[in-house]
């Protein structure tokens, strides 16, 4: 099986009064579709994530990505001690047969308790302002966590690769 990396052009700001939810799946469905135009024999995969907060008055707070240090380092002070989820929109689509398979994971994140030097160090040294929130649970932003609670360890890192895995597999693709 081979594969190619395609920069779907797609912009990724949020619509006037979208959730969180809404905003993942129409990103992975328009980076799916911008980029099966190109390859309609292909089986593309698009895929986009976000952290979210909830506040004590039960509002929604997308965190994106921070590409500034200093807003990194304003996402992670807002999640010290507190817990997010990290929804992972995937969208497989084939233009040719028209098939189109959707999914949404979510992963829970508990943050211990951050002080401001702490948010410092881990920003200057793992530099994760493409990741959402700012947090790269495959570097050094472990370290940030008390717990993270997921049904597919791989979602966190921006691709739920089980769920995907027998999507895949449906498809006709051979997977070890």
């Amino acid at each position: 099986m081979t594969f190619t990396c395609v920069a779907p052009g797609v912009d990724e700001a949020p619509l006037p009064g979208e959730s969180a939810k809404a905003l993942v799946a129409r990103l992975a469905s328009a980076k799916a579709t911008a980029v099966a135009s190109q390859y309609p024999e292909a089986w593309v995969i698009g895929c986009d994530q976000v952290a979210v907060r909830v506040d004590e008055a039960k509002k929604e707070w997308v965190l994106g990505k921070p590409k500034t240090a200093a807003h990194c380092e304003e996402q992670l002070q807002a999640c010290s001690g507190r817990i997010l989820s990290f929804l992972t929109a995937v969208a497989v689509m084939h233009e040719e047969s028209g098939a189109l398979i959707e999914f949404i994971d979510t992963t829970r994140v508990l943050f211990r308790a951050l002080d401001p030097a702490a948010i410092k160090r881990y920003v200057a040294k793992e530099q994760p302002l493409d990741c959402a929130g700012g947090f790269k649970s495959e570097g050094l932003g472990i370290t940030l966590c008390e717990s993270i609670d997921s049904s597919d360890p791989s979602a966190l890192i921006g691709l739920p690769l089980m769920r995907l895995g027998a999507v895949l597999r449906d498809a006709g693709y051979e997977l070890p």
